[in-house]
């Protein structure tokens, strides 16, 4: 038996899975409370993620009817970017930033331009500074908080934390660190005199976490955790990685060829390359994979975060929700909307605030704003995949998770709007999959490889696919082209 564990923005997800039966026993989530701020400060409290986990935990042991005592390892995925500064205790400084906090945007500009601009930020890191990198969070904290910055002695992502927690261990591997903003993802290792622009007082060397590979566990979980958990001594707690790095193990994306898209309540859409890769777009992250190899991605910060605002704005359940969209036209009469409700990474606008064009008194009625919100965000999806260039070209299928996936109606706008066949898995949530996962493998290095996990517990759900329809994917050019035509209007981005 294997645990996976998915630390996300709204919860924590665990599943417990039998490799040798290829059975998922077991599945459980508990939600987080989000500390928002009207400045783009997005916020939670680490110990909310312990507590998650613990409730998350029993759930899924009960539901999988099995002794927790059966358990061989953990794998935890963590959200990226996730600033979990700790003091010589242990415990957090000041609340973990998260990934979509636009609070620091200022603070990316100016490190940014101190590495030498775009071509600097290649040059020492393999990728470009994103607002919602761990680095500008530090920057930020060193300014507004110094009291807080002083008492640091531990940098942490939110995967590590949970690591940290369950081992007492404080180490990194290259997926995750790839989102840091003081990482090589080419030579996977810390840039040291990058980390000292950001935080020149602190010593990297103490407080930075020691790098691991993917296959290297990070510890066992601490004694008395075990106990507490009915766990037997010695469970094995793997490197783990960011929720997109076991996010595509979970969908078998570890190979070239392969392109996996989540609609979370951000939007990820990734490839997998064996090699470092010099990506066509300064938005594409040459992130590491948490397999060995890369995981070039880019990421939208408005999905299903987008579509919640306007679904619970009229009161709506999910399947009234997808009623009111499969009600409305292609295009919605005119609507269209820019969902950049919490600013927007890709395309690069960080100040961005939502905008809704093309009302008259005609089409203004509740399904067309519904599919308007729930384009808007795919359009977005659309315009990511295009910045992967040849990464993305020619794929042949898309590996679709994270919420939105369950959504029929949102299933079939993806293949209408990229012209590409969708398919969501059986599992509900893949990162909690990839790093069970991840776990085995971890765990039985030797005896079984990621290949052959994947091959055994990676299920596609037929009942979920979606085939381009090409009256469709006509129809949909023309209102993606006054998408495009809106960017440069509004935002000056090149139509």
């Amino acid at each position: 038996m294997y645990l996976g564990v998915d630390c996300g923005t709204q919860s924590t997800k665990v599943v417990v899975v039998d490799i040798d039966a290829a059975a998922i026993l077991g599945e459980a989530s508990r939600s987080h409370r989000l500390i928002e701020g009207a400045n783009g400060r997005r916020e939670q409290h680490p110990g909310d993620w312990l507590e998650a986990f613990r409730g998350a935990f029993h759930d899924a042991v009960a539901k999988a009817n099995i002794d927790p005592g059966a358990i061989r390892a953990i794998g935890v995925s963590g959200q990226q970017h996730g600033l979990v500064a700790l003091d010589r205790d242990g415990e957090p400084v000041y609340p973990a930033k998260l990934w979509c906090d636009t609070e620091t945007a200022d603070h990316n500009a100016a490190l940014v331009e101190r590495l030498g601009g775009e071509a600097g930020c290649l040059e020492r890191l393999g990728l470009v500074l994103q607002t919602g990198y761990t680095a500008s969070k530090l920057a930020w904290l060193r300014d507004t908080h110094p009291e807080a910055y002083r008492r640091i002695d531990s940098l942490l992502l939110p995967h590590d934390y949970l690591n940290f927690w369950l081992t007492g261990e404080r180490v990194s591997e290259a997926g995750d660190a790839s989102g840091t903003g003081y990482f090589d993802t080419r030579r996977r290792e810390w840039r040291l005199d990058v980390f000292a622009e950001i935080a020149p007082e602190l010593d990297a060397q103490a407080v930075l976490p020691r790098l691991i590979d993917a296959h290297q566990p990070a510890g066992v979980v601490r004694p008395a955790l075990a106990r507490e958990l009915g766990l037997a001594d010695g469970v094995v707690v793997s490197s783990g990685g960011g929720d997109n790095m076991l996010g595509a193990i979970g969908t078998g994306n570890i190979r070239p060829g392969e392109i996996t898209m989540s609609l979370g309540t951000s939007g990820t859409i990734c490839a997998h390359a064996s090699q470092p890769v010099e990506a066509e777009s300064d938005m594409v992250a040459n992130f590491c994979s948490s397999d060995g190899g890369w995981l070039p991605l880019i990421c939208t910060m408005n999905v299903t975060s987008a579509t919640t605002r306007v679904r619970e704005l009229f009161g709506l359940e999910l399947d009234d929700f997808g009623e009111h969209i499969a009600s409305a036209p292609i295009g919605a009469e005119g609507v269209l909307m820019l969902p950049f409700f919490d600013g927007e990474r890709v395309p690069a606008l960080p100040h961005a605030s939502a905008s809704l064009l093309g009302l008259t008194g005609t089409n203004l009625k509740r399904a067309n704003l519904c599919r308007a919100v729930m384009e808007g965000a795919t359009f977005g999806m659309r315009y990511g995949m295009e910045q992967l260039g040849s990464l993305a070209a020619g794929a042949r299928q898309i590996r679709l998770i994270g919420g939105g996936s369950k959504s029929p109606v949102w299933r079939q706008m993806v293949a209408d709007i990229t012209g590409i066949p969708v398919i969501s898995l059986r599992v509900t949530d893949a990162a909690a999959l990839g790093a069970a996962l991840q776990a085995a493998w971890c765990e039985r290095r030797g005896d079984i490889s990621l290949d052959a996990l994947c091959e055994r517990l990676v299920v596609l759900d037929e009942a979920t696919r979606a085939e381009p329809v090409p009256a469709r994917v006509t129809a949909y050019e023309a209102v993606y082209a006054r998408y495009r035509q809106a960017l440069a209007e509004r935002h000056a981005i090149p139509a």
